[in-house]
């Protein structure tokens, strides 16, 4: 047995229809932007299109905490990360971007036009800007600068479980609260096309009053996102040093790959990190969300709270995920 823990290496084996195409994404949020990607989808699109469109959606949603809408870093300034991965295993991403709209584009022609898989800072910004971004300005929210305001009287940094859930005003719209707390908030979505390749992305402001420089698991392939085309593709939410720590989207994908379906795959990865420190899981969330080669889907949760959107042919709903703890 290695040390992950796997006894062996076999490819999954389906003998029932394939459900195609289909798309999943984290939380309530990801019901319009499964939305967007079905356009793309149910006209035989493909699935690396499909998510990128999906991750604009929500990225041109001002009053949603992805994208440049969401909340600041602890000296105010809004920082995205992104990243998308095709069937090919193609991949790109950035961290730290400022000022540019779309990171998922930006990351996506990191993919397609360079060599390297990830860009950050102000060289992100520079490739944007060379390659035909607009640099919009420098400027919160209304809701973002409300919140910030009243972080700033305590500057104390304290992530709450599932804040992305806890919605004020209506489902989908920004996480704060009275006293200006907030945490991350991050859009992952994995999808199947009619030719039953995979791709997935994942699109984020990180962590509200976070370190100026901070970089969470979502722009970093096979922690906030992991897709292969033989086997499945996963996308985390939650805390994403933890995710990190365990490698947690390629954990999830491998776990798939030695038999396990998609929503026992997402536990186990969940099992990685509370049993090394359960006092420690016991004050955070993390929450998987897997799509096999079969169409199947499953997700998994530290916390009670974490809920996943689902689009297909089939379907169209919010599901709530199981959990540890």
């Amino acid at each position: 047995m290695g040390s992950l823990g796997f006894a062996s290496i076999n490819l999954p084996k389906f003998s029932s229809p394939v459900k195609k195409p289909i798309v999943v994404s984290t939380w309530d949020s990801g019901m319009p932007v499964n939305a967007e990607a079905w356009k793309i989808l149910s006209n035989s699109g493909k699935s690396v299109d499909a998510v990128e469109a999906g991750a604009i959606y929500i990225e041109n949603d001002i009053n949603c905490c992805v994208g440049l809408g969401g909340f600041p870093d602890r000296d105010g300034i809004v920082t995205l990360d992104a990243c998308i991965m095709d069937e090919k295993a193609n991949c790109g991403a950035v961290a730290g971007l400022e000022q540019i709209k779309h990171p998922i584009s930006v990351a996506r022609k990191v993919m397609e036009s360079t060599p390297h898989v990830i860009l950050v800072g102000a060289g992100a910004q520079q490739f944007a800007l060379e390659n035909g971004f607009k640099l919009e300005e420098k400027k919160l929210s209304d809701d973002a600068t409300k919140a910030y305001k009243e972080w700033l009287i305590k500057s104390k940094y304290q992530p709450e479980i599932n804040i992305e859930n806890k919605k004020q005003n209506g489902p989908f719209a920004p996480n704060f609260f009275d006293d200006g707390t907030a945490n991350h908030d991050t859009m992952g979505l994995v999808a199947m096309d009619v030719n039953s390749d995979l791709s997935g992305a994942v699109t984020t402001s990180g962590m509200a009053y976070k370190i100026h420089g901070r970089v969470g698991d979502s722009p970093i392939i096979g922690a906030g996102l992991f897709v292969d085309n033989e086997i499945g593709a996963a996308t985390s939410s939650g805390v994403g040093e933890e995710v990190i720590r365990i490698c947690g989207t390629h954990l999830v994908v491998e776990f798939m790959r030695n038999g396990y379906s998609p929503e026992m795959a997402c536990k186990k990865a969940c099992e990685r990190i509370v049993n090394r420190d359960r006092k420690k899981a016991a004050t955070l969330q993390v929450g998987f969300l897997a799509l096999n080669k079969k169409g199947e889907y499953g997700a998994y949760a530290i916390q009670k709270g974490f809920v996943f959107s689902v689009k297909s042919n089939d379907e169209n709903q919010i599901h709530s995920s199981k959990f540890l703890i």
